[in-house]
């Protein structure tokens, strides 16, 4: 099915930006201490012959989304890359017009493909996982709906009804959703403001008693500058999953001190998620943690918000792992898992109350799987992947824009702000935060909205 506002790829050019961190970031038992931005630029036209460019960028992730001991970092970020550049020129080589949905729907089918010849031919001993798929062509995805929005004159999150969309969202997801578009699960006009969700890494000194090296520039170091300087009320505690004491004292020990900090700056409300990055054995683990938490701070248990991802990510390899009863004390997200609608039945059969929506898994892929998630009555959060710049933007847009987000976590600014700066005078609400807030009201313009 045709429609006069289809679009043609005719271009899509893949670039790379290394960015260096100012502290390491530890989750997972694993540390990330530099990045590279995947910039992606798209070239589109219509029908009627006129062109528009878009842009997307995503950092490679690829400790995040292909966790393996066969392979080193430097292996795994080249075949990412490698897969953003050839995913960029199969792009450029699709022959029909198309909605943005559609295009990168048909152009999914080649990635596993695409990734078997990526590790043959460095003779890889290991899968190209499907996250990581999903992540390498992440900014080519984005970039084809802000081209899209552009060559229209519209806002992206506009271009998603009938009027626009060629198939409803039965082609994408079930029949559940004969005869439904995106458009209803999204808003017209981004919330004016979210909190931002702050992240607390297993390595991040909360006090100066806790600083072993102070990095060269004014921003803040300890959690205790943080939430001063920034007016937090949201925080995300990164957890072992495997150090039951740890765990608990970590939680309690934020507690006992953002007590102190937020009595001295009048703030009486404030938040944590947890996140356990997958490495809980069990769910006996999650729920003996939360009866421990309760028993020793009653309040830092009543702030918990959602439990992100306790548990292993391959929900196949451990059907008998339930998390049913932890999702009944509090709701539990599925991230690391959550790569297709597929796994978002599978996590809801094994317990998953929530979902974690990442726009580095994709524009699309988020915008189903949102849909999905709400459609169910399922909890929903926006997280990044150290997101900066055009990518922390993208993050929050996405946030913006679909009701039932209350909050975005962006920790680019924390670990490895230098690709914000350029942002700093272009959209201030974004960058320059004083109220734990950032004003993602200004998202409205052409695109993806900046």
């Amino acid at each position: 099915m045709q429609n006069a506002t289809d679009v043609k790829i005719l271009d899509a050019v893949c670039s790379f930006e290394p960015v260096a961190f100012r502290a390491p970031l530890k989750f997972g038992g694993r540390i990330v201490d530099k990045s590279i931005l995947i910039n992606v630029e798209v070239t589109v036209e219509t029908h009627s012959g006129k062109h528009a460019t878009g842009f997307g960028s995503m950092p490679v992730g690829n400790i995040w989304a292909w966790p393996t001991s066969q392979l080193t970092g430097d292996q795994t970020e080249l075949a990412m890359k490698e897969f953003s550049e050839r995913l960029a020129a199969l792009a450029s080589e699709i022959p029909h017009y198309g909605h943005p949905l559609e295009l990168m729907f048909d152009l999914a089918a080649e990635y596993p493909h695409l990734a078997k010849t990526i590790v043959a031919t460095h003779k890889f001993n290991d899968e190209f996982p499907a996250l990581a798929q999903l992540v390498a062509a992440s900014p080519l995805d984005a970039a084809v709906h802000d081209a899209y929005g552009r060559v229209h004159k519209l806002n992206s999150y506009d271009t998603l009804s009938s009027e626009f969309m060629n198939d409803d969202l039965s082609d994408y997801l079930d029949e559940q959703f004969a005869g439904e578009y995106l458009d209803q699960y999204t808003l017209r006009k981004p919330k004016d403001r979210l909190p931002l969700y702050h992240l607390v890494g297993a390595l991040d000194p909360l006090t100066d008693a806790d600083v072993t090296d102070r990095p060269d520039d004014r921003l803040p170091v300890t959690l205790v500058e943080w939430i001063n300087a920034d007016g937090l009320t949201h925080l995300k505690l990164k957890l072992s999953g495997d150090n039951f004491d740890w765990d608990v004292d970590r939680v309690v020990s934020v507690e006992n001190l953002a007590a102190e900090v937020q009595a001295a700056r009048g703030c009486s409300e404030w938040f944590y998620s947890l996140d356990f990055n997958e490495k809980c054995e069990n769910v006996e683990y999650v729920l003996a943690f939360l009866k421990k938490v309760q028993e020793q701070s009653p309040a830092a248990y009543d702030r918990i918000q959602y439990i992100e991802q306790p548990t292993s990510r391959d929900l196949k390899a451990h059907p008998e792992i339930k998390l049913h009863e932890a999702a009944r004390l509090k709701p539990v997200v599925v991230d690391e898992a959550l790569i297709s609608y597929e796994a978002l039945l599978l996590a809801r059969d094994q317990g998953y109350t929530g979902v974690a929506l990442k726009a580095c898994k994709g524009h699309s892929e988020a915008l189903c799987l949102g849909a999905a998630a709400q459609k169910f009555g399922m909890f929903l959060c926006v997280q990044d992947l150290t997101c900066t710049g055009s990518s922390f933007l993208h993050s929050a847009s996405l946030a913006a824009r679909i009701p039932t987000v209350t909050a975005i976590e962006g920790n680019g600014r924390q670990y490895c702000p230098g690709p914000n700066r350029p942002y700093l005078r272009l959209v201030p609400s974004m960058f320059n935060i004083t109220d734990g807030t950032v004003g993602t009201g200004c998202l409205d313009d052409l695109g993806l909205g900046f």
